[in-house]
């Protein structure tokens, strides 16, 4: 084995080494947030996730955990957000919906819930349809116009696409009836503007599907929801890593690799600050 071969053969080994590290946090996270119950039961609804986006496949053990995790944590707030509501048959809207999954998880769980999805991905939205789920065309900043009444509105992982979150948010509080939002963003610690192709200097073509625009801290984004007309009735952190033992470390592999987590809200409409706000 000449030299060349033997670092090929330490660098694969250190990588395969470190993903397994991976696979073990996320585990250990899942069991540590008490997400484990919910997440056998999403993976009953729904077997199959390797389709859940449109421009890659979840090939792999490593990444169908990290997914379903992050399902499972995002699914715990939905059925906070249901409980708050108190009201039967209730109608949730996922905004940015990229196959379905989600309503397919509230289907499997609830009763007298009728789910729409929406995207601007009309591959996402023609993906959705052939689960024979509802489904319209239309970019989230757009979606007051549609004249859709909801109980509940869904964002996973979305607002961070968006060129204008505020306007969205506002127009989301202010021109529809919808009493609760769910949303789920990347955990980062210090805000900042993302548009990572730039950075690098990558010149290729990107949609809003693989391009984060505002990745903000959660200190951030609770200024920007009181400011466009929502207030937090319930948060909270998922961790892609257990804090409470050895595999603590793994954080700052996930920090400078993916994200340590992500941010999840629960938001109820409030103008208390919208309203003093006199140049919408």
């Amino acid at each position: 084995m000449n030299m060349k071969d033997i670092r090929t053969y330490f660098r694969n080994s250190f990588k395969n080494f470190l993903n397994a590290l991976y696979l073990k946090s996320l585990r250990s996270a899942i069991v540590e947030q008490k997400l484990s119950q919910l997440y056998l039961e999403l993976e009953k609804i729904v077997p199959d996730i390797s389709e859940q986006y449109s421009c890659f496949k979840l090939d792999s053990e490593y990444l169908v955990t990290n997914v379903r995790g992050m399902h499972s944590f995002q699914i715990s707030l939905t059925n906070e957000a249901i409980s708050m509501t108190n009201k039967t048959p209730l109608t949730i809207v996922d905004i940015g919906d990229s196959s379905g999954t989600h309503i397919q998880y509230i289907n499997g769980i609830h009763k007298n819930i009728k789910c729409l999805s929406v995207n601007l991905d009309m591959t996402a939205v023609n993906k959705i349809k052939a689960k024979g789920l509802e489904a319209i065309f239309s970019r989230a900043e757009d979606l007051h116009n549609h004249s859709i009444t909801a109980d509940i509105f869904l964002s996973f992982e979305m607002l961070e696409h968006l060129t204008d979150p505020i306007r969205f948010l506002h127009q989301l509080s202010e021109k529809t009836s919808c009493q609760y939002f769910v949303v789920t963003i990347p955990f980062i610690r210090k805000s900042r503007v993302a548009l990572h192709h730039i950075r690098q200097n990558i010149r290729m073509d990107k949609s809003a599907e693989n391009t984060h625009i505002f990745e903000l801290s959660p200190d951030d984004w609770k200024l920007i929801f009181k400011h466009s007309g929502w207030d937090i009735a319930s948060e909270k952190i998922y961790y892609q890593y257990p804090r409470k033992n050895i595999l603590w470390f793994m954080k700052y592999f996930w920090r400078s690799s993916d994200y340590e987590g992500f941010y999840g809200a629960i938001l109820k409409r409030d103008n208390t600050w919208s309203n003093l706000y006199k140049d919408w």
